[in-house]
């Protein structure tokens, strides 16, 4: 019996309470959760096509959902086979509600077995690429190619179909590969058309958005930001706000609307932990107060970052004391800068769907910060250090973002800045951070900088970096035995971070970047190439 895990357990009871909210906007489709890794995906599709989405659980009710007046349904996939015990079910009322329903592979199997169909154990199951042979090509499978690729991952299939409905697909392994009830607009297909591997897979989800659902395309860009700023406005009045800036893509955003949104209510206080990348600290301020007229609040704080992380090595201990320590120094800073009503995060709609770290006030029923998500990823803000939580950009994934970036003015440094762990070098530098390996990776990182830029290769890459260890080789310069530390460079493509590949990058490249480190960078005597996917290492080395 295969049983849905803690993380799946969490992300469903922390979506579950957008369910019983109304929405404004009508031009929506509900992705009702089972566990997929690919539910999220499903969303971000939905929100290509220009009409907006949002994942809730499957415990999510016909009667809430008929509040929320969603424009269609999709039933994700999911872990279990929906003959176990313990399988989750959504609300046999949802069939009834006249919505269109699509459900993707474990999607369509429940719907099948709860609509009077049956679903078994296949002799042979499919995973992987799979020729889709369409028999029916109306509605669903309009302008979706005979023969085309679809992505494949089910060990069930469905045997006996419910009253009323017919086989628009199959392949050579499943008979039932899509099915559909026209009348009812209920609609299944056994494969994955979200992931990229599914050529046909846009044009199929576009036909159910557009054709089948009615859906408008209204979920622009310029629509969001109007939006944004109206219900900043609303929430806040005259209060005031403060934000921790870092630098990337999503507190620049949510900074420059905030500003545009109340003004001079907005404080920006970036804290300088002394573990940023060559020059980025003072790039941002400059940035910030020259170009965009927003005033930042610097807080130097490097030589007690330092000090609080001096002589360890383990990176989760490295980690819980830069957390701890910048909790500290912003409980200190806020308090000298405020009072503040308002704590602005740069919280994304991962973060939503993901997190359950969510308190709320008894009082007033708004969420309270208890972290700072937008800047470290790490710690908790302590408890009697109360704001009420602004997170305009949480309806938003991260190439929204960027979307929005552009659109408001934000230079390209910063829409397509690479991502950046919160410790920042003090986790690409293995062992003890000391001023002085800070001080040799920051030179060598910029050199990896530079030279990627110069290649023209910066954008087609999801993290280029170096990483120092705390070894020493045995090298000859200048006809002299050296005894230095080794560079890594770590250079990765990817669509999300969360599965990623070696760069295959040109060897001329990676040849001038070796030459510019070894000769300019005292103390290295060696540069090596990380070639190791994600899984089975992590994109970070520590």
């Amino acid at each position: 019996m295969t049983l849905q895990t803690e993380t799946q357990k969490n992300k469903q009871a922390a979506v579950g309470d957008m369910a019983g909210k109304e929405v404004k906007n009508r031009q929506m489709l509900v992705i009702l959760d089972f566990g997929s890794q690919y539910s999220e995906l499903i969303a971000r599709r939905i929100r290509e096509t220009q009409v907006y989405s949002e994942v809730l659980s499957y415990r999510t009710t016909a009667e809430q959902l008929r509040k929320i007046n969603p424009k269609g349904i999709i039933l994700s996939g999911g872990p279990n086979s929906v003959y176990d015990e313990a399988a989750p079910h959504c609300d046999p009322e949802i069939w009834n509600l006249g919505i269109p329903v699509l459900g993707v592979c474990y999607g369509m199997q429940l719907m099948v077995k709860q609509l009077g169909g049956k679903v078994e154990r296949a002799q042979r199951g499919e995973y992987g690429k799979a020729s889709l042979f369409i028999d029916d090509p109306t509605d669903l499978l309009t302008n979706v190619e005979n023969g085309t690729t679809m992505w494949m991952s089910h060990g069930d299939s469905c045997t006996v179909l419910p009253p009323g409905f017919e086989v628009l697909a199959h392949t050579e392994n499943t008979p039932c590969a899509a099915i559909a009830h026209h009348e009812k607009k209920l609609y299944g297909v056994q494969f994955h058309p979200e992931v990229v591997h599914s050529i046909g897979g846009i044009a199929l989800i576009r036909n159910f958005v557009y054709h089948i659902c009615g859906c408008q395309p209204t979920w622009t860009t310029e629509a969001f930001v109007e939006e944004a700023i109206r219900e900043i406005r609303a929430k806040v009045g005259d209060k005031r706000v403060l934000l921790a800036l870092s630098g990337g893509v999503d507190s620049s955003t949510l900074a420059f609307l905030l500003h545009k949104a109340i003004g001079e209510q907005l404080t920006c206080m970036f804290i300088d932990q002394g573990f940023m990348r060559k020059n980025e600290p003072e790039r941002l301020l400059k940035l910030f107060e020259e170009q965009f007229h927003i005033p930042v609040q610097y807080v130097n704080a490097r030589e007690r970052f330092l000090a609080a992380i001096a002589g360890v090595t383990d990176p989760e201990e490295k980690r819980r004391r830069i957390g701890h320590e910048f909790i500290r120094v912003f409980e200190e800073e806020s308090k000298r800068l405020g009072p503040f009503d308002y704590l602005a995060q740069g919280t994304l709609y991962p973060d939503v769907i993901e997190s359950a770290d969510t308190n709320v006030d008894p009082q007033t029923g708004e969420r309270v910060a208890v972290k700072i998500k937008s800047h470290h990823n790490v710690g908790g803000l302590p408890k009697d250090l109360r704001f009420k939580l602004i997170e305009p950009l949480r309806k938003l994934f991260k190439d929204e973002v960027r979307k929005v970036a552009r659109s408001i003015g934000l230079p390209e440094e910063i829409v397509q800045r690479h991502p950046f762990p919160g410790p920042g070098l003090a986790i690409r530098i293995l062992g003890e951070v000391t001023a002085e390996r800070l001080e040799i990776l920051r030179d060598a990182d910029y050199i990896v900088r530079q030279e990627i830029n110069r290649y023209g290769m910066y954008n087609q890459l999801w993290q280029a970096f170096a990483v120092l260890l705390p070894i020493r080789s045995v090298g000859v310069m200048g006809d002299q035995r050296t005894y230095a530390y080794p560079v890594v460079l770590r250079f990765v493509s990817s669509e999300d971070g969360m599965t990623a590949d070696w760069a295959r990058v040109p060897y001329e490249l990676l040849e001038t970047i070796s030459t510019r480190i070894v000769n300019e960078v005292r103390g290295v005597n060696r540069v090596v190439y990380d070639i190791t996917s994600k899984p089975p290492s992590t994109i970070e080395w520590e």
